[in-house]
């Protein structure tokens, strides 16, 4: 069992609560300084029309995956596998998750977010396990805070889950957050296979390295960004890359947020209708020797109005060891990273909060 803390180094202030007391002003602990502030580097809008004059993250269509046309199935691997590599995010689309149930997950988390604070106080999470409802990411006292709350749960192991953490109200959202939790992981047990083809691992190759279908991690954080009077000031969370293996992550419709970097400029994701956004992890960086790349992103805030989205970690059973695969490494490309569990590595964000890729770079062995 990892050490861990058990109380938050400062009292906790609900960024939701600073959003709706009419302030003006920011607090200083939220104010970034000027290098990371969202205007600091080059920032490039994204948009599914007119490719020709803006930048976007590449959509697929699984649908393919599963054609009885070969050449489209194969168009389709080829696309997952070339987003991996040049971008490490990706929008799929035609995915097998019903657009209701994404459309209620959203909208029942909207309701948990506007219950009165002292409901919501009653989830209160705390540093040792981060279940809970939430406000910071990090344990160091002092630290310059980011611009947003969330409710963090664990669905995967089963020995890990349980409901008794999960909000009571609304009365839908219990039921509601199994109904989800099964189909999105089902879905990443697809786009396992899916990566693992493109590596020429073998498709079961992946699954097992992170312990079996019964034995991985899977973890929801449903982010809340409240509207900020001073967006330009700060951000609703630092630049950092995921952690564990990958994350599929249902965005809010209706405001944009998301920023991936993408050859130094910050790129922002336009979400497609009832599309997923998929991103490669540390872990899938770590076991694919680099071949695929987490990669940095971040998220802005808006002045006029509050965001929702519901990120789903798809992660390594915590204690086995993650290390690059032996048909990946050769003598030309040795392997790149020493081995460590999930366990040890995701301690660093949870101590030190989000700090860009440092903590992945820091893994490579000596050369």
């Amino acid at each position: 069992m990892m050490n861990c803390s058990l109380s938050w180094p400062e009292p906790v202030v609900r960024v939701q609560s600073l959003s709706e007391s009419g302030i003006c002003a920011i607090p200083e602990r939220y104010i970034k300084p000027l290098s990371d502030r969202p205007a600091s580097r080059n920032t490039v809008t994204t948009t599914t029309k007119m490719p020709e004059t803006h930048v976007n993250i590449p959509v697929i269509d699984l649908q393919n995956l599963f054609s009885n046309d070969q050449r489209l199935c194969d168009e389709a691997l080829r696309l997952v596998s070339d987003a991996c590599r040049e971008w490490g995010f990706f929008q799929i689309v035609n995915h097998g998750v019903s657009h209701e149930l994404m459309k209620s997950a959203r909208e029942t988390w909207r309701q948990f977010f506007a219950l009165p604070l002292d409901l919501k106080q009653e989830y209160s999470n705390s540093p040792c396990t981060y279940e809970g409802y939430g406000s910071r990411l990090g344990v160091e006292k002092g630290a310059i805070l980011d611009w947003s709350d969330y409710f963090f749960l664990h669905y995967m192991p089963l020995s890990l889950r349980n409901e008794v953490k999960w909000p009571a109200v609304p009365p839908s959202c219990r039921k509601m957050i199994a109904e989800y939790g099964d189909e999105t992981v089902k879905l990443c047990g697809r786009l396992m296979k899916i990566l693992s083809i493109n590596l020429g691992l073998g498709e079961e190759y992946l699954q097992n390295a992170f312990g079996g279908s019964e034995n991985i991690g899977a973890c929801l954080r449903v982010n809340f960004y409240p509207k900020c009077p001073q967006p330009d000031l700060t951000l609703g969370l630092s630049p950092h890359s995921d952690p564990g293996g990958f994350t599929l992550l249902l965005p809010d419709e209706d405001v944009s947020g998301l920023q991936v970097l993408k050859s130094n400029d910050w790129v922002t994701v336009k979400p497609v209708p009832n599309a997923f956004i998929v991103n490669i992890g540390d872990q899938i960086q770590v076991l694919s020797n680099a071949i695929y790349k987490s990669v940095e992103h971040r998220v802005i805030v808006n002045a006029v109005k509050d965001r929702v989205s519901l990120a789903l970690f798809y992660n390594p059973k915590s204690d086995l060891l993650i290390q690059p695969a032996e048909q990946l490494v050769t003598e030309d490309r040795p392997a790149l990273y020493s081995p460590m569990t999930f366990d040890e590595y995701r301690l660093y964000i949870r101590t030190k909060g989000p700090r860009g890729k440092a903590q992945v770079e820091s893994l490579k062995s000596p050369r």
